[in-house]
């Protein structure tokens, strides 16, 4: 079972760097070329690609914090060394997901139906990019912590 275990832990790590990369990758090039963008065009831009968005970064976070979750609990159960920081990375996780409900899905579909007033645009984009800066730093806190639970091997 500790064979179970580890490979989970790794698994969880492995899938959280995938999504900080994926987040930072968001930040330091579709960030800052949708803000390049006239408003209205952005509004098409964000049309024409919500679904492609949606069907990359859905499983890549919803994977990440299902790993996350059952790295946690394995580590738990085992008594794992590093149980705590491998909790504190399903924590995290689950904030992760949670903030797509809180925030993300209502701009993201304001963004896809073009709903939002167009002189509105900039101002949403703006506080789009800090609610994502914030998960970015959530996710890269998330990868350090399920590498710490591994470092924290017997």
């Amino acid at each position: 079972m500790a064979f179970v275990c580890d490979v989970l832990r790794y698994l969880s790590a492995a899938s959280l760097g995938i999504f900080a990369g994926a987040m930072l990758t968001e930040a330091g090039v579709l960030v800052p070329y949708w803000r390049s963008l006239a408003p209205a065009e952005f509004l098409r831009w964000y049309a024409a690609n919500a679904q492609r968005l949606l069907a990359y970064f859905s499983p890549v976070t919803s994977v990440s914090g299902v790993l996350a979750i059952l790295a946690a609990v394995a580590s738990l159960w085992e008594g794992h060394p590093g149980r705590w920081y491998a909790l504190a990375a399903a924590v995290l996780a689950v904030v992760m997901v949670a903030s797509f409900f809180v925030y993300f899905e209502q701009a993201n579909a304001s963004f896809a139906a073009a709903t939002i007033p167009v002189d509105a645009v900039a101002a949403e984009l703006t506080r789009w990019s800090a609610w994502h800066n914030a998960r970015t730093a959530l996710s890269v806190v998330a990868l350090a912590a399920s590498l710490l639970a591994i470092r924290q091997s017997p």
